[in-house]
């Protein structure tokens, strides 16, 4: 798969990609520093009711961000296995392969076409041949 292939003004299928990544770690690191900076506020039992449904909530934000992206980066990365499918650059054979084939195709062909040709020659003189005879015996009678 190409992965400088520009998806839109831009961005690449790689930077994509790269984003993906690092938005993964960076969030990584930004929820286990939040939780290191709420553990010394909760105290009690009803600290820990009002700060965890923060906790929850950010990090339900972040996996829908992330889901996103990966999201973005399947559609992103089916487009372009597509569009090489179709320009033949993710093809099951070379192009020396599909040259060899077509000109096995072609001598096939030329072959068979001869071969029609000299039964289809063969036919005519047998029947100008028979029309000939025909005319002879009815000049002849």
């Amino acid at each position: 798969m190409e992965t400088n292939e520009e998806l839109f003004k831009g961005v690449k299928f790689s930077d994509l990609m790269h984003d993906v990544y690092h938005n993964s770690k960076k969030k990584d690191r930004q929820i286990n520093q939040l939780i290191a900076q709420l553990q010394p506020l909760i105290r009690n039992a009803s600290d820990a009711t009002v700060i965890v449904p923060l906790i929850k909530e950010y990090l339900e934000v972040s996996v829908k961000n992330d889901d996103h992206l990966v999201k973005l980066t399947a559609i992103a990365q089916r487009f372009i296995s597509i569009k090489q499918t179709i320009n033949g650059t993710d093809s099951l054979l070379s192009d020396d392969e599909k040259d060899e084939l077509l000109k096995l195709a072609e001598s096939a062909l030329n072959t068979d076409i001869e071969n029609q040709l000299n039964n289809i020659d063969s036919e005519a003189i047998k029947i100008i041949q028979t029309k000939i005879s025909n005319i002879k015996e009815s000049d002849d009678q």
